[in-house]
Order: C-alpha cells, then structure tokens, then sequence
C-alpha cells in the first residue's frame, strides 16, 4: 500500500486495504474451524477481547477482573439480570446512558463467525447510537448465540419479530457506524450455555 493512500486511511479512519486482506485471509484460513473458534480468532483479531466462561462464577470473576484492571467505576447497564452481576462484584450503574458511565455492560443478539462482530439492538443499548455508548464495552453471551455469517443473523432477527437499532462493532471499532471512537475497549464474556 503507498503511503499516500496509509495517511489516506488514517485520516478517514477506514482500515488499510491490508488489515482488510489480513481479516479474509484468517477468516479464509478457519472456514473449516468450528464457529466458536473461528469467531473468537477473528473477534481478537479485529482488537477485541476475548474471555470464555465456564459458568457464571468464573464470568463474575472475569467481569471483577476487568472493572478493576480498567479502574471502571459506574457502568451503562439496564438489563435486570446484569445488574444482579454488578451487585455482587460492588459496582455502581445507572439504566440510563450518562456522561459519568465510563462503561457500558450489555447483552447482544448474535456473534458472527464470519467476520468476528457483534450485532447488537434496541433489545442491548435501547433507544442509543453505538457511537454514544461508553469508551470501554462489556458485552456477556451465550455459545448459541454463534452464527455463521449476517445472513443466519438477518434470518434469525426475522423470525423473532421487529427489532430495531440493529448495529454490529467489532473490536475496536463498529464496522457499521465510521464516526464511532477507535479508542473503544470491547470485552466479550463467552458463556457456555
């Protein structure tokens, strides 16, 4: 690539053609992986974070882990269920999005194989744009919640009904939504089901 067209990238915040080629090539590579392996390969490539959880014990260690290496003090966090999580590791949250969150602890529709994304809804970050959401993200999930590809995604989200704010981010950087933060920190709690 020139560097004409590096600094290009750069400054529109775009990936390099290289990263791109980089992502098919290791996606090309595990098309014959099982879906677990293959989406976490290429969620940690894109910069993510990656952390498999046994059970919910270790999930709530994990998270703990996280909140303090990230110094974290008040999260995004609405759902019900997450909130039990951070009152046992002593974590204060609000179930409305404020500027005091440094960061947000949510739930998503599916994990793509395919590329590594995350595809969230109006069902995880309610009425807000991903752009909005807080610079560190900690997203809990279940193995089934592992597709193959957008399409499986799109089929599913049918048949439950009408969902809206469908986005999907990846690493450090939604893939939908090119004004978001490259700095976001995105931690991904894997639970077996």
């Amino acid at each position: 690539m020139s560097l004409f067209k590096r600094i290009v990238s750069k400054l529109t915040n775009q990936p390099e053609e290289e990263d791109k080629q980089s992502l098919e090539k290791l996606g090309d590579s595990l098309k014959n992986a099982d879906l677990d392996y293959k989406f976490a390969q290429l969620f940690t490539h894109s910069g993510g974070f990656f952390n498999y959880c046994a059970d919910e014990a270790e999930a709530l260690q994990t998270l703990n882990q996280i909140a303090k290496i990230e110094g974290i003090q008040n999260m995004f966090c609405w759902d019900k269920e997450l909130q039990n999580f951070l009152n046992v590791v002593k974590t204060s949250y609000t179930s409305e999005l404020e500027h005091s969150n440094d960061a947000a602890f949510i739930t998503c529709e599916y994990l793509i194989a395919y590329d590594g994304r995350i595809m969230l809804s109006h069902n995880n970050i309610l009425h807000y744009h991903s752009s909005r959401l807080p610079d560190k993200i900690i997203i809990m999930a279940n193995v089934s919640q592992i597709v193959n590809n957008l399409n499986d995604a799109m089929g599913k989200i049918k048949r439950n009904g009408n969902i809206k704010n469908l986005t999907s981010i990846s690493g450090n950087q939604s893939k939908l939504d090119t004004s978001s933060n490259s700095n976001t920190k995105l931690f991904l709690l894997l639970l077996e089901d």
